[in-house]
C-alpha cells in the first residue's frame, strides 16, 4: 500500500513566515495535487508537522501561527498529523508504527527543505525498507552559506535530489508521480 508523506508545509516557511523557503508556494500547489490525487482514491495521508524543542529555536514556535500546516495543505479529519521535533520524521514519533499498522510500504514523500527534513526522512524510510518516490517539484528548500560561499537554493535543492535519486528514491515530478498512480 502507498502512502502520501506531506513534511514541514508550515507557514513559518511561507512569505511572510520565519523562515521563508524559495519557492514554497509553487512546491505546496504541487503538493496540493498530490494531495487531491490520494484523497481522490482514499489513499492514506500523513501530514509531519515539526514543532520547534530546542532551546532558541527561531521558528516552528509552540502555539504560533508559523507552527500551524499551511491551510493549502491543511489535513481533514481523517488524515493522521504525526508532531516531530528533530528532522527525521520518524525520529521519537510514531510515525514507523503507524505505517507498519496500515501495511504500509511505499511512501511518496514531498514538503521542506530539501536538504534537511526531506533528505533525513528519505534516508531513513530507505535505511527502514520502504520503497520511497520523492516529488522533487513539491519540495522546497533555501539559500544556504557554506565557508563563506551562498550556495543558492536550485543548487542545494538539485544537489540533495541528485543524491537522494542515486540509491534512496526515486525522485520525479509531481505530474509523474500522479500519472504513475493511474
Amino acid at each position: 500500500m502507498e502512502c502520501l508523506i506531506l513534511v514541514d508545509l508550515q507557514n513559518d516557511y511561507f512569505c511572510g513566515g520565519r523562515m521563508e523557503l524559495v519557492g514554497t508556494s509553487q512546491a505546496a500547489e504541487n503538493a496540493r495535487r498530490l494531495l487531491r490525487a490520494f484523497r481522490a482514491v482514499n489513499s492514506p495521508v500523513i501530514h509531519i508537522q515539526h514543532i520547534s524543542a530546542r532551546p532558541g529555536a527561531g521558528f516552528f514556535l509552540p502555539g504560533t501561527k508559523g507552527m500551524e500546516i499551511n491551510e493549502l495543505v491543511a489535513p481533514v479529519e481523517n488524515e493522521e498529523v504525526v508532531i516531530k521535533h528533530y528532522p527525521n520524521s520518524f525520529r521519537e514519533t510514531p510515525l514507523l508504527e503507524v505505517l507498519h499498522t496500515r501495511g504500509i510500504s511505499n511512501l511518496v514523500i514531498c514538503g521542506a527543505m530539501s536538504h534537511m527534513c526531506i533528505d533525513a526522512t528519505v534516508r531513513a524510510a530507505f535505511d527502514l525498507g520502504f520503497n520511497s518516490v520523492v516529488a522533487e517539484d513539491a519540495c522546497a528548500t533555501r539559500d544556504l552559506t557554506f565557508n563563506d560561499r551562498l550556495v543558492k537554493a536550485v543548487d542545494v535543492h538539485t544537489a540533495f535530489m541528485a543524491a537522494l535519486s542515486a540509491v534512496y528514491a526515486k525522485v520525479a515530478t509531481t505530474d509523474a508521480v500522479i500519472q504513475d498512480r493511474g
